[in-house]
């Protein structure tokens, strides 16, 4: 079989529970992707990566071809072998970044060409080019390159980069080399404007990928809007392939999102949140730094079974983090990793009992308790 593998193991309402197969392994469905950036989980090695549960890493395809380039790691046996992770992959296209980050861009139907954020080099990204790099990183999933269009925009202009992705993926995909266990993703974009969603959607469905994405979101337009735009856009995706919500999310956005259907996400907020002293645990989120810690011997977590709650007291971890210890960065960074994880497996746990609803409900009962009295 060419292409990625996706069975639907069990649905309650529109969630999905389902397994996703690909050329480095296996993915239970919903997933949590942790960020990779530049082929590290910062503050994570791969072996403590994989303990907290994760199947599935993301990387950049931006950061890759600047640094340390993409024929590079090619050179060297691939993203897998650069940096020793073994499961799955999945790379995005570079276009968000480039927009981003990048500076002097210049936009046309071809690509965009741009000036590096780190050593003012010029470059060029077309969809082709995307596509190559991302095969000569070997990931599992690549995925299209897309305009991203800053919110608030006017719906001319985000008609016009609905247009442009729409022509941009169908070139990716005449480029993608299809291959066992290898997949390609298209990406819905458009808004928060439901007709234009879909309209991006039917274009991509029309072309043909190995899965879709919803792109274009958790940038500001708030969650409300966001669930909206995701009631509009999920059903018209083909419930046979997975669903993928970019860039998302906060806990309460991810558990929102898998009951509208959506099976994978990726966001860099846990480890972004442990590098900066905040966790997320199951009554909401702790500032480690605040002084009312400062003598506590709890765990931040009395429930979790990361060695940040289990070996250690919110003492210890509001001095490491106060004093700007690596570790405290390194332990807090594998909670709320393993966090995100947990909270996956419970989701899809409940999916498969058809309990869903209750354990959403559950979940935000317990945050709404906020964190534990101080003592």
């Amino acid at each position: 079989m060419t292409g990625i593998g996706f069975e639907r193991l069990a649905v309650d309402g529109e969630a999905r529970r389902g397994r996703l197969t690909t050329a480095h392994g296996s993915v239970e469905t919903p997933a949590f992707m942790p960020v990779g950036t530049a082929a590290t989980v910062k503050a994570m090695t791969p072996e403590a990566v994989a303990a907290t549960g994760a199947q599935i890493i993301l990387g950049n395809t931006y950061h890759l071809m600047l640094r340390p380039g993409a024929e590079l790691i090619d050179d060297l046996g691939g993203l897998h072998e650069f940096m020793n992770w073994p499961g799955p992959i999945l790379t995005d296209s570079g276009g968000f970044q480039v927009m981003s980050l990048a500076k002097l861009r210049k936009m046309s139907e071809d690509g965009v060409e741009f000036q590096s954020h780190i050593d003012g080099g010029r470059y060029k990204l077309s969809p082709e080019r995307s596509v190559e790099i991302q095969h000569r990183l070997d990931s599992d999933i690549t995925m299209v390159l897309d305009e991203c269009v800053a919110l608030p925009a006017s719906d001319e202009d985000l008609l016009a980069s609905v247009g442009l992705s729409e022509r941009w993926a169908a070139r990716c995909k005449e480029a993608f080399v299809e291959r066992d266990g290898y997949g390609l993703f298209g990406i819905v974009q458009g808004g928060i404007n439901p007709d234009l969603r879909l309209r991006s959607a039917d274009g991509l469905v029309n072309i043909g990928f190995d899965g879709y994405a919803v792109g274009g979101l958790a940038v500001g337009e708030g969650q409300e809007a966001m669930f909206a735009t995701l009631d509009v856009t999920v059903p018209a995706l083909p419930g046979d392939r997975p669903r993928y919500l970019m860039g998302v999310g906060k806990p309460d956005d991810i558990v929102g999102a898998v009951l509208r259907g959506i099976d994978m996400f990726d966001c860099v907020l846990p480890t972004r949140s442990g590098r900066t002293g905040q966790a997320f645990t199951r009554r909401g989120e702790v500032n480690i730094r605040n002084a009312r810690h400062a003598r506590d011997p709890r765990p931040l977590d009395e429930t979790c079974r990361c060695p940040a709650c289990t070996d250690h007291s919110r003492a210890y971890l509001h001095h490491l983090v106060k004093s700007d210890e690596i570790l405290g960065a390194m332990l807090m960074t594998r909670h709320n990793l393993q966090y995100y994880q947990d909270l996956m497996t419970g989701l899809r746990d409940a999916i498969e009992a058809g309990t869903l609803q209750a354990f959403a409900d559950d979940f935000a009962n317990a945050r709404a308790l906020g964190d534990v009295e101080p003592l």
